[in-house]
């Protein structure tokens, strides 16, 4: 009997090793990287669904449900009993001027991680950016803000003033020049100095020419503890007076005393999105924050530098007041009064104390260590050079409501770290995997599927990046694949130095960062540029710094 055509083909093809979008086993393959067997997570927040992946040139080519040929590709990544999902986007980390020292990125990789938001809050910002973005060689993609701190402390240094019209014209054109060279905004670090000194007119003029780039506003706001509801309504006020979406920093809760205000920061949140504006948040998973020293002080007694700091503090009646400003922040904000909520990471002057606690160094000088005793060795600390530190100062029941909140994306807030140095904050190493091992399959806070959203398409459209954040075919290839029923976060408070498990495979724009756990030393990422709302981007003649008409 003679066969047909299509029979024909069916026959050859077994002949010949084909499999489904494979072709031939001695034929050359399709795609560059093949990832087989796993369950897809596609970022939108959808059911997931069993597929392969073939990627070709950096991007997404195909999404097979019945399957690729190992041989279809060049590289074959096994993904079996593991979700394929798109690559993490980590929203804020200290990363916009020192990536190049740490172009592997080794803790944030092993994450899942494939792209980092350096929004600035008290850093620098590199300068001019363009000239930085294009020096980068780095494993992953990294996007840029311009730095209202920077903006400020090079035309007015550590001056507790507001900038003439010359002046605020000045930072203005700093900020234009960053957002032309790529930037995806304005961002702000409130709590710290020289910021906290801004006036919120100086911050609306800032964010007006962000604006008409077609930029977004993020902020670390003026204050977490008793004054984080003005805090809110300021970021809300520059949002609207600028026109521009806004973005709170690691929103959190700090204090006792306002423990549960979660419930009135996110009803704020929504209030504001229900008239129309684009406001949203992120955080990290963990009920302590970490920051410099200078925040246990009030903001006026740094003004002029740390030379200006030690004669306040030479004077009686002006130690005296920093002393009870001191003391009522330690007290509403920084931990209360037990002393073992506010733990060293570094500490130059003593660094036998790096990781221990305030209460420690009161108990090694024979002190009761009471919050007055915590005050007196604060400015000791500080008059030594200072130190930086973990403050247990959360409550577990507001990260929980505010992490299931609709609009919640995730961050690290945390630094480039190399194995053993120093003692970072967990976050550095693990608030990704925390998120899937401790709120998903732990505690069922969120589903897995909305968890990747708000880790992937989430911040992708907020930064403006169409073509990552969801695993479609002809978006960018950053991918992560990790194992559900055991990914997890291991670093601790006391032991920080620790690598999540359950990440097997990274990939960035197609490059395998991490394979089967391994870091592979390839630096394939890119700059992430602006704008973030390029729809947005117009001329407006009345605003120093905007594009022209």
């Amino acid at each position: 009997m003679l066969m047909t055509a299509a029979i024909r083909r069916v026959v050859l093809a077994a002949l010949l090793g084909t499999a489904a979008h494979g072709g031939p086993a001695w034929a050359k393959p399709t795609y560059d990287l093949v990832i087989r067997g796993g369950e897809i997570v596609d970022g939108t927040g959808a059911p997931a669904y069993r597929g392969d992946v073939g990627i070709k040139d950096g991007r997404i080519a195909v999404i097979a449900r019945d399957g690729l040929a190992a041989s279809a590709g060049a590289v074959a990544l096994d993904a079996t009993g593991h979700v394929v999902s798109p690559g993490f986007i980590d929203n804020h980390a200290h990363i916009a001027v020192n990536i190049h020292e740490s172009p592997l990125a080794e803790n944030f990789l092993r994450q899942g991680i494939t792209s980092i938001i350096a929004s600035l809050h008290s850093g620098a910002q590199p300068y001019p950016l363009h000239a930085y973005m294009a020096s980068l060689a780095v494993a992953p993609n990294v996007g840029f803000f311009a730095g209202h701190s920077f903006a400020r402390a090079q035309v007015l240094g550590q001056q507790d003033r507001a900038p003439t019209a010359a002046e605020l014209a000045r930072m203005q054109k700093i900020v234009a020049e960053a957002m032309t060279d790529g930037a995806l905004g304005l961002s702000t670090g409130l709590i710290y100095v020289p910021a906290n000194y801004a006036k919120t007119e100086e911050l609306v003029a800032l964010a007006r020419v962000a604006s008409c780039h077609g930029g977004i506003y993020v902020s670390h706001m003026r204050d977490e503890g008793r004054g984080v509801l003005d805090s809110i309504a300021e970021l809300v006020r520059i949002a609207e007076e600028a026109a521009l979406p806004a973005q709170i920093n690691h929103h959190k809760v700090t204090g006792a005393g306002q423990w549960g205000w979660s419930t009135r920061t996110l009803a704020l949140i929504d209030g504001a999105r229900a008239r129309g504006l684009d406001v949203t948040h992120d955080l990290y998973p963990y009920t302590a924050s970490s920051s410099t020293s200078a925040i246990m002080f009030p903001s006026w007694a740094h003004a002029g530098g740390a030379e200006r700091f030690r004669e306040r503090i030479a004077d009686p009646a002006t130690r005296a007041r920093i002393e009870a400003e001191t003391r009522r922040i330690l007290l509403q904000q920084r931990g209360g009064a037990d002393l073992r909520r506010l733990q060293f990471r570094v500490v130059p002057s003593a660094p036998q104390y790096n990781g221990r606690t305030l209460a420690d160094l009161a108990a090694d000088r024979g002190l009761q260590g009471t919050p007055d005793d915590a005050v007196q060795l604060l400015i000791e600390l500080q008059l030594a050079g200072g130190f930086s530190a973990i403050y247990h100062a959360m409550e577990e029941e507001d990260v929980v409501r505010i992490l299931k909140h609709p609009l919640a994306m995730i961050e690290t807030d945390g630094d480039p770290v190399g194995w053993g140095e120093g003692h970072p904050h967990p976050r550095s190493y693990s608030a990704f995997p925390r998120v899937l091992g401790r709120y998903v399959r732990e505690q069922n806070v969120l589903t897995l599927e909305d968890a990747v959203r708000r880790m992937t398409s989430l911040p992708a459209d907020q930064y403006g990046q169409a073509d990552r954040g969801r695993l479609r075919e002809g978006a960018f290839a950053d991918i992560t694949v990790f194992d559900p029923a055991t990914v997890a976060d291991r670093a601790t408070f006391t032991d920080p130095h620790q690598f999540p498990v359950g990440i097997r495979h990274v990939v960035v724009n197609g490059v395998p960062v991490i394979r089967a756990g391994t870091l592979t030393g390839a630096t394939p990422g890119r700059v992430l540029k602006g704008p973030a709302r390029p729809d947005r981007v117009r001329p407006d003649p009345a605003t120093p710094g905007c594009p022209a008409g």
